[in-house]
């Protein structure tokens, strides 16, 4: 279980208002809204990279900024994470760029390294890729690499923070079908960003819609599609005219 409770986080203005949020193990949970409402920065505080200035993250019962900052860095073990620009090291071959979470936080042979990272990049359609560099890799694939990258220590628990931005319709649900079966496969509890709804709640269990700093909605997928609030009807389905 990922627990928020009262999470309150500025900047040079308010950006979140108190937020509550629970997600349930083994869920894939979607977090929506339109641009500024404070998805990122909330991914960000759940894995520990930015404090709130009020509130608790609780995630499998402890809470993470109890925690001292060599605690935090063992916790973070069972965390996961793709940012929205990838974050690929460009000086790096994909296969370092894979097994860099391997290196940083664990103590592995260099040969169960290179079979975690062989076995990642078949996952993701990518076999024989080992030596590119990012320069060298479409927007799909890396994409992919990232992909590869937040699951490679086999974590319980991965955020992803706008998996398909940039890609065409195809290759954007070929990314989600993919992350949802690498979801089921591991039992992984899942917290997805997402602008592309269409393919995002394809995907999804359930759905937290973001609002100027508040979790304004938070039920299943088809709650989320059936749901009368005007702003969640209005941004679910793309009207274009209403209170957003």
């Amino acid at each position: 279980m990922i627990e928020l409770a009262g999470i309150t986080k500025s900047f040079d203005r308010p950006v979140l208002r108190g937020v509550n949020l629970r997600v349930p193990d083994g869920c894939l949970y979607g977090l929506i809204g339109p641009g500024a409402a404070g998805k990122s920065v909330l991914l960000k505080i759940i894995v520990g990279l930015i404090r709130p200035e009020a509130g608790t993250v609780t995630i499998r019962g402890r809470d993470i900024f109890a925690m001292s900052d060599l605690e935090l860095q063992e916790f973070r073990k069972q965390i996961g994470m793709l940012f929205q620009n990838n974050a690929l090291f460009d000086f790096m071959t994909v296969a370092d760029n894979i097994a860099f979470p391997l290196r940083r936080l664990f103590d592995l042979p260099e040969e169960e390294v290179r079979q975690r990272v062989a076995e990642r990049l078949q996952v993701v359609s990518l076999p024989g890729f080992e030596d590119r560099l990012p320069s060298g890799l479409s927007g799909g694939q890396k994409k992919r690499v990232g992909v590869a990258r937040a699951t490679v220590a086999r974590a319980p628990i991965v955020l992803y923070d706008e998996p398909a931005a940039g890609l065409d319709p195809v290759t954007s649900q070929k990314i989600f079908d993919m992350l949802r079966a690498e979801q089921r496969a591991a039992g992984a509890t899942v917290i997805m960003v997402s602008s592309d709804l269409d393919r995002l709640l394809t995907v999804t269990d359930r759905v937290g819609m973001m609002y100027r700093g508040q979790l304004i909605f938070d039920g299943t997928t088809q709650e989320a599609q059936e749901s009368a609030d005007p702003y969640v009807h209005q941004f679910v389905h793309g009207i274009p005219e209403g209170p957003l």
